[in-house]
């Protein structure tokens, strides 16, 4: 039996809603406190740009936000999803109707074209037109002549694109992107942000961008500062 479908977001609701989100983990020096009250409240659309130092909780902030991982304590609501109430299938049916990720590592699968990576995951969604839509996409991020190449006959700035791509094709609320331009050169990460920018507001995607640079964040509507787990804006 096919699961059921998590209920898309309403366009006048809260996109994220996270109150006093703590994060612990154990270690065998002892209680490791990465997410200390974390509070972010995100509405529909809104572009947020996060910043701060390696080791600071932003990539686990994201994981949180994205049902990866389980915040130790507090409330996690994400597109009007109580987290603590669903469980591991319940999630992973979110993440499919609800979010598109990127990642800095693009996280291609190397034996399946272009093409074929970008209509996963319409097809395990069961959608009869994945291949069609994952070619218009592939389309609007220029990659039409490389439908039929694998990972390893692209470039890094057309693997972030087929990356790209995949995460936007169902046409998701919510995008996540963690370091999207981190394994790229200066020219073609801004050539993927002003994709991920252009595609996004089109579709009226809300983004949360992951960056260690000030500049990019900045293009964002709201800039955050992540220092030692703690969030301000």
């Amino acid at each position: 039996m096919p699961r059921k479908s998590v209920t898309p977001v309403s366009p006048t609701a809260l996109v994220a809603d996270l109150n006093n989100v703590h994060v612990r983990l154990s270690s065998r020096a002892g209680q490791v406190h990465i997410l200390r009250g974390v509070n972010l409240q995100i509405g529909a659309g809104e572009q947020i740009g996060l910043v701060g130092p390696s080791g600071s909780g932003k990539s686990t902030l994201m994981m949180i936000m994205a049902g990866l991982e389980r915040a130790t304590s507090g409330g996690v609501i994400m597109a009007g999803h109580d987290f603590s109430k669903l469980s591991e299938d319940g999630l992973a049916d979110f993440r499919r109707d609800q979010l598109g990720i990127v990642f800095q590592s693009f996280h291609l699968v190397p034996t399946m074209t272009a093409l074929e990576n970008v209509a996963l995951p319409l097809e395990l969604a069961h959608d009869p037109d994945a291949f069609e839509k994952a070619t218009q996409i592939l389309g609007e991020v220029g990659l039409l002549e490389r439908l039929d190449h694998y990972p390893v006959q692209l470039s890094g700035g057309e693997q972030q694109r087929v990356a790209l791509a995949r995460a936007l094709v169902a046409s998701p609320p919510i995008l996540l992107a963690d370091e999207p331009t981190g394994n790229l050169d200066q020219n073609t990460g801004h050539q993927i942000m002003d994709l991920i920018f252009g595609l996004t507001k089109a579709r009226g995607t809300t983004v949360f961008l992951i960056t260690h640079d000030v500049e990019l964040a900045q293009r964002c509507q709201r800039v955050m500062h992540m220092r030692d787990g703690i969030l301000d804006e």
